[in-house]
Order: structure tokens, then sequence, then C-alpha cells
């Protein structure tokens, strides 16, 4: 297993600090006059910054032994590295031509900018919805998530298991703080699991499906100019 403490520093050391869309613009006229791959870039890093903080968050209180709120921030980070997958295959679904660019240009608003308090403009897109077309990428990543959920919610998991025990035969129940007891060894892997997902999706995938995006605006620019 990756050392997390480690990983989790150098995240940090390199994030990203500034984007700059005047250096977009030299690297590319044509696709960086269109907004979409800029949205994606600010996406994409932002959720780097969410990632680290949940999963270093998450980190901390695993090691003091505060295992449900350990669960309920590495739950938010699957949610958070699902959001940077939907981005990356919606991507490569336009370089594909089966999304149309311009509904594509939509939907990086609505991942961007998006809201459930009406505090944007922007309706925001269901998490399970984006958690499913996840899935299909990553096999299992919604099972990690659906798990996670048990402890985040006061239904029988987050309530009467995790904190108690029942005696059958003496028809007692006693109650305890069981989460450690539970999860403490599966936790480790659970967040490792996580970074190793993001780091493909942000360290490979998603520079690979921007280059290709940059590539494909440009061959299809005239057409995007008579669409719009």
């Amino acid at each position: 297993m990756q050392d997390i403490t480690k990983t989790l520093a150098d995240w940090k050391n390199s994030l990203c600090r500034e984007v700059d869309v005047g250096g977009l613009y030299t690297r590319s006229k044509i696709a960086h006059k269109w907004k979409a791959p800029w949205r994606g870039i600010l996406l994409r890093e932002s959720v780097a910054w969410r990632m680290q903080d949940l999963l270093e968050q998450s980190h901390t209180l695993y090691a003091a032994s505060q295992l449900l709120g350990a669960r309920i921030l590495l739950r938010s980070a699957f949610e958070t590295v699902a959001v940077l997958i939907h981005l990356n295959q919606a991507t490569r679904q336009v370089v594909a031509g089966t999304k149309d660019f311009h509904e594509f240009t939509e939907r990086t608003e609505m991942l961007l900018l998006g809201s459930r308090d009406k505090s944007t403009p922007y309706e925001t897109i269901s998490i399970l919805t984006v958690l499913g077309k996840a899935d299909k990428r990553y096999p299992g990543l919604e099972r990690w998530y659906a798990d996670l959920s048990e402890a985040a919610h006061p239904n029988f998991e987050g309530m009467l298991f995790g904190y108690s025990e029942s005696d059958w035969q003496s028809r007692t129940t006693s109650f305890q703080n069981r989460w450690e007891t539970l999860y403490g060894i599966s936790h480790l892997e659970a967040i490792s699991a996580c970074m190793v997902i993001f780091d493909a999706e942000y360290n490979h995938e998603w520079p690979d499906a921007f280059e290709a995006l940059e590539r494909w605006i440009e061959q299809n620019d005239a057409m995007l100019e008579a669409t719009k």
C-alpha cells in the first residue's frame, strides 16, 4: 500500500496556484476562444484542491481513531473524484463525435457552477448520476460510495450498528462506539483506492483527453462557429 501521508504531502505541494487565461490563449488561440476548455481546467484543479483537503482530513481523523468522521469525509472524496471522471468521459465523447460540443459546454457550466440552493443560476448535476457513469469506468466505485454512505446517514449502520451490540441470549443491548473496530483496518484500503483513481484521472486521463479536445476544436472550429 502506498505511503498515504507522503503522497498527500506531495499532492499539497504540487497543487495548481493559478490559471492564466492569457497563457491558454497563447497555447491555442482557436481552442481557447471557447470557454469549455478553460472551465475544464478550473474544474480539474478545484477537484485536486478538494481531494487533497478531504483525504488529508480523513486520514488525520483515522489516525486519531475518529472513524465516523473519517468515513464521511472519504465518502465526499469519492463524490469529488467522480466529478473529474465525468468531465473526462464527456470530453472523450466530444472528441469521439458522440456528444455535441455546445451541450458539453453547458455541462461544464453545471459541473463547475451548479448549486442546489439557487446561489448560482445553474442547477447542479445529480451526484448519483455522476457516480453511476464513473462506475462504468471503475467498477466498484459506486459500491465504495454506497458502503460509506451507510455511515453518513442516521439509519441502521449509522446508529444502532455503529454504537451498540446486542446479546440475544440475555436480551440486552450494550452501547459503545464501534467505528474503529468495524472499519479501522479497511479504511486505509479505501483511502488508497480513492487516491489511485484520482491519480489516474488527474495525471493521465485528463491531460490526454484535454489535448485531444484542443486538437478537435481546432479542426472543427468553423462548424462550431456556424452552430453556436
